[in-house]
């Protein structure tokens, strides 16, 4: 929603990639809506009928954000649950998953989620069973990436996989009328 030039850019290039099957990266100060955009993109896709799997890399300690995404077998760790659990890549199958506030992650959660962005594979924590998954992902930062790699804390490899079309969100306070 909203009237600004700027905005109605961003919208007219969000509706582009909502077509195409590219991994986004979304930046953007914060409270301009970048998750409100990462679902809109979702639900103009191909994959609108799948999954929307979103999760704050912030929000959850190293060890914690590491089992959430890649789920775990039962007896992984001590305080796991008795069965197991899915990691948002299985629960997201077909569909897109949201990572919001991506520059928060650790360089070894980096690593990882670099290898199933890669193979298109993930392994549960405590499993040596890979397990295919089909996902589109779509991150959030309101961090400049690029001076992260050169602060060496965040991959740049990674950042190649994640940034292959980027949206920029106009900042709120050049489109007030928007507010």
């Amino acid at each position: 929603i909203g009237g600004s030039p700027a905005i109605k850019n961003t919208i007219r290039l969000a509706e582009k990639y909502a077509r195409s099957q590219s991994a986004v990266l979304i930046t953007g100060e914060t409270g301009t809506g970048k998750e409100i955009f990462a679902q809109s993109i979702h639900n103009r896709s191909s994959r609108a009928q799948e999954p929307f799997v979103a999760i704050n890399c912030a929000a959850l300690p190293d060890s914690l954000l590491e089992s959430e995404l890649f789920g775990y077998v039962k007896g992984a760790f001590t305080g796991a649950n008795r069965e197991g659990k899915m990691g948002i890549f299985e629960l997201a199958h077909k569909g897109t998953v949201f990572l919001d506030e991506i520059g928060e992650m650790d360089l070894s959660v980096q690593a990882k989620l670099l290898r199933v962005l890669q193979e298109k594979e993930v392994c549960r924590l405590g499993d040596d069973r890979v397990i295919p998954v089909d996902i589109r992902i779509i991150s959030a930062t309101n961090k400049d990436l690029s001076e992260l790699v050169r602060e060496k804390a965040f991959r740049e490899d990674l950042l190649y996989r994640l940034n292959v079309l980027e949206l920029k969100l106009p900042p709120l306070r050049n489109r007030r009328g928007d507010i």
